[in-house]
């Protein structure tokens, strides 16, 4: 495999978010990016991987590839895992919960990193693929819902970050209360095999809560609005490196993964390296714990003390933007193509950043959001360079496309008020103060 930089200058397989995301819209993807902050949505993250990791060595597995700490992990909880190579950039991520004691799952492509080293390592653990549908329900309106659908008041009482088993359409599963949206919301999970009756009844049951089935244009907008840096999106993962050349290999044997991004966007880096991230740029501080050894832990202790980047939102000049769509209308050359509401062909976009001239940054995940009325990125900047209300320019072109200079401002990520850590009671008061029983 080739893993100079032009190598990933090419254009994804058609279907590739098909496959992931499903069907692109449902309503159409304005009215459902707006779900999220009026009504609720449900969307179907069953596409991410799951690995059931069974056995006392599990956390002790976890701890030595992991930037988090695994010395509180109670049953029933959840952590957002990072996983870095020795330099201190993201291999890969995801969700592990704690099912019970020597039971866990892993829902993302971090359970292979995890896996191959169960293989290569020496712990009392076991592991296996896993077959869960998963959906997160999400917006204002998902609360009263789900409350409706299960009549278990401990949805209420339940932290952000915990799974607790619920009963819906007849079937027990389990509901993780989580905010990848920034708002209050619950991901359902359990068998396939019931997954479909457990899509339809919240359907069904949400027609009068305005819910909104959410399709692959707008499902990646609650990470750009949210500010949650996705894999491929805004950062190449640290696979493509020699000691990770074995690690690769057990990859391209997983029938499901797609071992490689797609890049595009007017930023050139000499190697892939300069498309990694390290957690510290990405906003993941709150998940580093040195109370560990873990592969990385020396590189980022100075990366956490010594900060060189940041992650920020980068708000679109919007007559800028809209010259680059005028382009297409006129004589002449146009401007590389701007799809609405992001990319649709799975491409990594990164765009240089540059003020007064001078590269500053990189701005990635580009998205029109209809709730804002804004195009919308995010940004890692040097921190000299990302005080709030900064002003910027992204350049937009393909190499070898005509360069349109777009102005930005450097703006807060999230760049969306966070919602979804508040007291689900206070918050289904002031709902049914709002709108009564339903919408």
């Amino acid at each position: 495999m080739d893993f100079t930089v032009d190598a990933f200058r090419s254009t994804p397989p058609f279907d590739i978010l098909a496959k992931l995301f499903g069907q692109p819209e449902h309503t159409d993807w304005l009215d459902e990016s707006m779900s999220w902050k009026r009504t609720c949505y449900i969307g179907d993250w069953s596409f991410l991987p799951q690995t059931r990791f069974r056995g006392p060595g599990v956390p002790e597995l976890f701890s030595g590839i992991s930037v988090n700490s695994f010395r509180k992990f109670p049953v029933g909880a959840s952590k957002h895992v990072v996983q870095t190579d020795a330099h201190g950039h993201v291999i890969t991520e995801g969700i592990l919960t704690r099912l019970d004691e020597e039971d866990h799952v892993f829902h993302g492509p971090g359970g292979d990193w995890a896996r191959y080293n169960l293989e290569h390592g020496d712990f009392k653990a076991t592991a296996e693929d896993e077959d869960w549908f998963v959906y997160q329900v999400s917006g204002p309106a998902s609360i009263p819902l789900l409350l409706e659908l299960t009549s278990d008041d401990r949805l209420l009482d339940t932290p952000y970050m915990y799974a607790v088993p619920i009963t819906l359409a007849g079937h027990r599963v389990r509901a993780l209360r989580q905010g990848m949206a920034g708002e209050v919301g619950f991901e359902l999970q359990g068998p396939r095999e019931i997954g479909t009756a457990v899509y339809d009844t919240v359907v069904e049951a949400g027609q009068k809560y305005g819910i909104r089935r959410l399709g692959n244009r707008a499902a990646p907008l609650n990470h750009l609005e949210n500010a949650v840096p996705t894999r491929n999106l805004d950062y190449l993962p640290a696979l493509y490196e020699p000691e990770q050349a074995d690690f690769l290999a057990h990859l391209l044997s997983s029938p499901w993964h797609i071992p490689r991004a797609y890049l595009a966007g007017s930023f050139q880096g000499e190697s892939l390296r300069d498309y990694y991230r390290d957690p510290v740029e990405l906003g993941w501080t709150r998940q580093i714990s040195f109370d560990h050894a873990f592969l990385g832990d020396t590189a980022l202790r100075e990366k956490l003390a010594r900060p060189a980047r940041v992650l920020r939102t980068l708000v679109w000049n919007s007559e800028d933007v809209l010259d680059v769509h005028r382009s297409l209308y006129g004589d002449g050359p146009h401007h590389t193509f701007m799809d609405m509401p992001r990319d649709l062909r799975g491409h990594l976009w990164v765009d240089r950043v540059e003020r007064d001239g001078v590269l500053v940054g990189t701005a990635t995940q580009r998205g029109y959001s209809h709730h804002f009325r804004q195009m919308l990125s995010l940004s890692v900047l040097n921190t000299a360079d990302a005080e709030i209300g900064a002003q910027v320019e992204v350049v937009w072109g393909d190499p070898g496309d005509p360069v349109k200079r777009i102005r930005a401002t450097v703006a807060q990520a999230p760049y969306k008020p966070v919602r979804s850590r508040v007291d689900l009671r206070l918050h289904l008061a002031h709902y049914r103060a709002e709108f009564g029983s339903v919408a």
